[in-house]
């Protein structure tokens, strides 16, 4: 077991078949205790129930510093340390340049990157008094080539704002042999994508997959193992592509 007697919290990961749940299920299945945040409640319960005995799922609004706040106390409250953070939480718009309003880039930029470091400010003086910890923040492809599938350019620079932030924080935090990195996924299909993906679109797209195939929630989830356990333990700061070929540099 990679990850057994270890606590990891992953953020929006109710979705059923969102990369936070997927993800939770992989470190789950590595002896991990997981504490599910999501928006709602029932949903965070839900999916920690899923996951079978000794999970906890709690509401969470990534955005709120309080509520990350709070969070984190209720996971050293039930488990008395907190191993592992997995960034997931994150919403897309596909929205241009010229139609971007302030409360699009708002809405965004408050989800995707004020999360990410509200969430990472909860765990990381536990981590530090550890004297350890892994941090996992979720970017995306469209931070590196300029521009996604469904995301519009606020999402991008969005993205492309957390690798910049994991980074800081891998250089501040190394010391306490803390490490946190980031995963840019390609077009993965979950509930978000689900149902925006037409044929036409998806023939086109697998033309600049040199895989030859669409990402599955999975992968993600196997690419968060990876840099949650300590498999990694001489990485810190890096970038981890996840998308079959669609972006080689």
């Amino acid at each position: 077991m990679l990850l057994e007697n270890k606590v990891v919290i992953v953020t929006g990961a109710a979705s059923p078949r969102g990369i936070g749940k997927a993800t939770a299920r992989a470190l789950a299945a590595q002896g991990a205790r997981l504490v599910i945040l999501d928006l709602r409640e029932e949903d965070a319960k839900q999916a920690a129930a899923d996951l079978g005995e000794g999970h906890l799922g709690l509401a969470c609004n990534v955005t709120d510093k309080a509520a990350c706040v709070a969070a984190a106390k209720a996971t050293l409250d039930r488990y008395g340390r907190i191993d592992g953070l997995v960034n997931n939480a994150g919403i897309t718009q596909p929205v241009r340049t010229l139609d971007i309003s302030g409360e699009n880039f708002d809405a965004i930029v408050d989800v995707n990157l004020r999360g990410t470091l509200y969430m990472s400010q909860a765990v990381l003086p536990v981590m530090k008094e550890q004297k350890g910890g892994s941090i996992v923040c979720m970017s995306s492809v469209s931070a590196q080539r300029g521009g996604g599938i469904f995301g519009g350019p606020h999402y991008s620079a969005a993205k492309a704002g957390v690798l910049g932030l994991a980074r800081a924080m891998a250089r501040e935090f190394g010391p306490d042999r803390i490490r946190v990195n980031s995963i840019t996924p390609g077009l993965i299909q979950t509930d978000i994508t689900g149902d925006k993906l037409t044929a036409e679109m998806r023939v086109d797209i697998l033309k600049g997959i040199p895989l030859g195939r669409l990402g599955d929630a999975a992968d993600v989830a196997n690419a968060c193992l990876f840099l949650v356990s300590d498999l990694s333990t001489y990485l810190t700061g890096i970038t981890l592509d996840v998308n079959g070929g669609m972006l080689i540099h």
